[in-house]
């Protein structure tokens, strides 16, 4: 059996979400694809800890360019895939939402023992598919589907790095049990911004949600800054402060550190800021947002009308 399940891009509330902030997420369309008829010859470590009787072979080639992740969510991808090929094995006939209960849960647990310090926010929206505002409190994970203003004018752009989560997240833990103080207050400005982004969304305010993610831009460069962790690299600070002057904002989507970064503004970038764009080896790629989240491929599986 054959399952798909989307990338995903962080377009706020980074870090922030960690300490019970709301996020927004949403599933792109690019797509991982898992194949239990065909034996894999290489096991994640989220897919190795979601302990398998037989490891689907998987594609993750739509994630990735030049022999790097995009940085939208290949390892939650190939996991959500690899598991819902799995249950569709067992139980073929099962619609999105039933497939994506099933897979859910047991993705959470396979990431979080791997990735212990994350959010799991990633393996939400690669499940569930669309756009989606996502909270943790503890161990429970509150998620909402919205729509985003129609005005808005998103684009994703990427950079020729590539940057771990895992990494970034130790050494902000790290930071964290050193310098407590400095990093609530830190924390606290990246939440209330996260926060203003998630009322701005709901309420289809396209003004204030630019604002919001404008506000993150700047509470991540001065929590970056005091753990030492490049979390909006200088490319990035260039870029968005070319886009202040068009209104819009720039930002690092999810842990930052360079791999992508997210253009949101009432309008397309000017020439001008496309060109110090190319210019900062920035690539806009061509990706929709909330797409659908996980599902079966072929004939035998259901297909949503």
């Amino acid at each position: 059996m054959k399952a798909r399940a989307p990338g995903k891009v962080v377009l706020s509330g980074a870090y922030s979400v960690l300490e019970g902030a709301a996020a927004i997420v949403s599933a792109v369309d690019c797509y991982v694809i898992a194949d239990t008829s065909r034996t894999s010859d290489f096991v994640t470590e989220e897919v190795r800890a979601a302990s398998l009787s037989r490891v689907p072979w998987f594609d993750a080639s739509a994630l990735r360019a030049q022999n790097r992740k995009l940085g939208l969510g290949s390892s939650a991808a190939i996991l959500v895939a690899s598991l819902a090929a799995d249950q569709l094995d067992r139980t073929s006939n099962l619609d999105d939402e039933t497939l994506a209960d099933c897979v859910l849960p047991l993705a959470l647990k396979a990431h979080a023992r791997v990735q212990p310090l994350g959010s799991g926010i990633d393996v939400v929206v690669c499940c569930r598919g669309g756009t989606r505002i996502v909270q943790k409190a503890g161990d429970v994970i509150t998620q909402t589907r919205i729509q985003l203003p129609p005005t808005l004018c998103i684009e994703i752009w990427t950079a020729p790095n590539s940057c771990s989560t895992h990494d970034m997240l130790r050494t902000l833990n790290e930071y964290r049990s050193g310098h407590s103080k400095q990093y609530s207050r830190r924390i606290a400005e990246q939440s209330l911004a996260s926060q203003r982004a998630a009322s701005a969304a709901e309420f289809g305010d396209a003004k204030s949600f630019v604002s919001a993610l404008a506000a993150q831009r700047f509470a991540l460069e001065a929590l970056g800054r005091d753990a030492r962790l490049n979390i909006v690299t200088g490319e990035v600070s260039a870029l968005a402060d070319m886009a202040a002057e068009e209104s819009a904002a720039v930002l690092p989507a999810g842990a930052g550190g360079g791999d992508i970064a997210i253009f949101v503004g009432l309008r397309p970038p000017s020439v001008r800021l496309r060109t110090l764009m190319l210019s900062q080896n920035h690539i806009a790629i061509g990706v929709s947002l909330g797409a659908r989240g996980v599902h079966g491929v072929g004939p035998e599986c259901y297909q949503a009308p």
